[in-house]
């Protein structure tokens, strides 16, 4: 076994791999960018190596610097985490000929199913099912219209290198499959420096379910199981459990069966994923290999007690696999949530910056015992005061629940959701939330345009509806009692002027336009030591304990006897008032004041003072690199027509007219950093 690996990844998968590692008692290298120099995952390795600036293709990306990292500290084997240098071939390859070991599969493993084009042809030599489609290079729009014509409308257009939702696009008629033939090579040249495309069938009402597989360098190949990854947002993958809620024993098994076939084709060894868009019928066909360890890989964890870390150092160190086929458990049910660092309510826009508050939900499972997985888990590359930066992908954590079956797993998930605490950037928890509590969801009724069909104007506010809207008005005023009395053991009162509490307030509701409803509330049997409070809302009546702490944002209690957890805190932006309390819960959040009734009477009173119009002018949604300005001054601009493109996280971000006008100014200039709302171009 090895002593020393090096990890040549970065983020939560560094920090994976290294929790394994040390498990094992194997000692580990990080490696890091400039932005990286304090990431956690340099603070758990047992030592570190810098190897550049901050981009990707200065660092991360260079074989040579990844291959030195090896030497210099003695490592003897390379962990490559996924994305990256994970499933490049060549990479590998090089790796092996050092006389160091890549703990992945072999270079002509990874070669053969690394190209999308031929993996397809090698898929059905092995009697793979394959969607129809053609798999050869297509080498301009025009041609691609054409063969888009021929197969039929809707088309998938992918990279042949494409990954992780880059270089992908569905068309559903001829201008689409123009502009999307351009759009993914461009992205997949700028991504994956190969730009070719190829065209296949988009089934409609499809599925994305993948077959975890593991293999060794024995012959041995075993399927563990399968992970549903239907919700996907721009391809991306949002939510992600195993088991599959659609899926039969009959179809799991063949398509299990099916993915070693290919598996032992390619003479497969280590941790890989065969995915697969499944039909309503349940007809399967082969998407691609990823020749690697997946996002996802915690949910099969918990579902068969495996640790797919160890398996994959021990099949590397040339040990064989330690169960069969018959061996393989499933049981329970896991879901995995995608904590992204992105505004839902700016189109989930990425949102970069400093995490003033990290602070997940208590852990009750994990990888050191994996016998005991059950519960929550959280795998993350960041810390509280840490640093979200632009040049990486959005992910800040992965939240893992694992119950008896599917509808404990969804209650603890949203349980777990609202107890994670994040500050100084958005994260799309809220709509984590929505997801969970939408009916089709928890029915297992979805496919992959689930988002979009449920989603199509984006995500707002209103899409949270909560089921006990009054609750959180109760959460307020129950906070808002516990600073009032505070407030009375202020030394230095004057005598008769002392401050006095009362029963009865009125809690302001922040709404649409600035505009404020007002809520009468009582709150009577307030008792310090217990953390008790009756509290009466209209017709509602609410019964709370907790021993929430004044300053802390996570509250835990009961109300009328049922467990909740719930995030508070001072200071609303929206409300323009430090007292005033913001209260968030089952992915509804709202702004309140809480006063007394004459206050509030006066409040009512005060004018309301309307933002300035900024329509005249296209702002930037994000921090991000101003990489092109697609107008000049005095050009006549339609509504819908680019504008500019802002690169941030990887992506590319098109920002189009909302309205008709001339270019006055232009107030930004390509190549420039751009900050969040920053005027690019003023219309007159």
């Amino acid at each position: 076994m090895f002593t020393k690996i090096l990890i040549a990844n970065r983020g939560e998968i560094a920090c994976r791999v290294i929790q394994t590692a040390r498990k094992m008692g194997i000692k580990t290298v990080a490696v890091y960018s400039e932005a990286d120099k304090d990431a956690r995952h340099v603070l758990l390795a047992d030592e570190s190596v810098h190897i550049g600036p901050a981009p990707s293709r200065e660092s991360y990306l260079l074989a040579d610097k990844i291959i030195a990292a090896c030497k210099q500290t003695g490592a003897q084997a390379v962990h490559p985490g996924y994305g990256f240098l994970s499933e490049n071939a060549e990479f590998s390859k090089r790796v092996e000929e050092e006389g160091i070991i890549f703990i992945g599969p072999k270079h002509y493993s990874i070669a053969a199913m690394g190209d999308k084009i031929e993996s397809k042809k090698l898929a059905g030599k092995a009697g793979v099912n394959c969607i129809p489609g053609v798999n050869d290079a297509i080498e301009t729009p025009e041609k691609a219209v054409e063969i888009a014509k021929g197969i039929g409308y809707p088309v998938m257009i992918k990279a042949s290198a494409g990954g992780g939702g880059k270089g992908l696009r569905v068309a559903f008629n001829d201008k689409e499959a123009l502009e999307g033939f351009t759009s993914c090579r461009n992205e997949a040249r700028n991504s994956f420096g190969d730009d070719r495309v190829f065209i296949e069938k988009f089934v409609e009402e499809p599925r994305h379910i993948e077959i975890q597989l593991v293999g060794d360098s024995h012959g041995n190949v075993i399927y563990l199981n399968e992970r549903e990854c239907s919700i996907q947002r721009r391809h991306q993958k949002v939510i992600e459990e195993a088991p599959s809620p659609f899926i039969s024993d009959a179809t799991r098994k063949a398509m299990g069966e099916q993915a070693v076939a290919l598996a032992k084709a390619v003479k497969y060894q280590s941790a890989g994923t065969v995915e697969f868009v499944v039909g309503k019928d349940q007809s399967f066909y082969f998407l691609e290999m990823n020749t690697r360890l997946q996002v996802e890989h915690p949910v099969t964890e918990c579902i068969t007690g495996l640790d797919l870390v160890e398996l994959m150092i021990r099949v590397a160190a040339g040990e064989k696999l330690p169960l069969t086929q018959e061996q393989v458990k499933r049981d329970g049910w896991a879901i995995e949530c995608r904590i992204n660092a992105e505004d839902p309510f700016r189109n989930f826009l990425p949102s970069t910056g400093r995490l003033v508050r990290f602070q997940p939900p208590t852990e009750t499972m994990f990888a050191s015992d994996t016998s005991q997985w059950q519960g929550v888990r959280v795998d993350t590359g960041v810390q509280d005061g840490g640093e979200i930066p632009m040049f990486y992908d959005s992910m800040i954590a992965k939240l893992i629940v694992h119950g008896k079956d599917r509808l404990e797993a969804i209650a603890k998930m949203r349980e777990a959701l609202n107890g994670f605490v994040i500050r100084g950037i958005s994260s799309n928890i809220p709509f984590q939330a929505a997801l969970l509590a939408h009916p089709r969801f928890v029915a297992g009724d979805f496919n992959t345009g689930f988002i979009a069909e449920n989603y199509s104007q984006g995500f707002r506010a209103e899409d949270v509806p909560h089921d006990d809207a009054d609750l959180l008005i109760a959460l307020a005023a129950f906070v808002h009692r516990k600073y009032r009395h505070r407030a009375t053991a202020i030394s230095g009162q004057m005598e008769g002027h002392e401050v006095e509490v009362g029963n009865d307030f009125v809690v302001l509701t922040l709404g649409q336009g600035g505009r404020t409803t007002a809520t009468s509330v009582s709150v009577t049997g307030f008792d310090k030591k217990t953390g008790s409070s009756a509290i009466k809302v209209g017709a509602s009546s609410y019964q709370i304990y907790s021993k929430y702490r004044l300053g802390e944002i996570r509250i835990e209690g009961t109300f009328n006897g049922e467990p909740f957890t719930a995030q508070v805190e001072r200071g609303s932006v929206a409300f323009k008032n430090p007292l005033a309390i913001r209260v968030s819960h089952n992915g509804t959040q709202i702004d309140t004041l809480v006063m007394s009734k004459r206050a509030a009477e006066l409040y009512a009173l005060m004018p309301y003072k309307a933002p300035a119009d900024m329509s005249r002018f296209v702002l930037s949604p994000m921090p991000g690199l101003l990489v092109d300005v697609a107008v000049a001054v005095g050009q006549k601009v339609q509504a819908g027509e680019r504008v500019a493109v802002i690169e941030a996280m990887k992506m590319e971000n098109v920002l189009f007219a909302s309205a008709d006008g001339v270019v006055g100014k232009l107030l930004a200039s390509k190549g420039e950093s751009l900050t969040v709302d920053q005027p690019i171009v003023e219309f007159v």
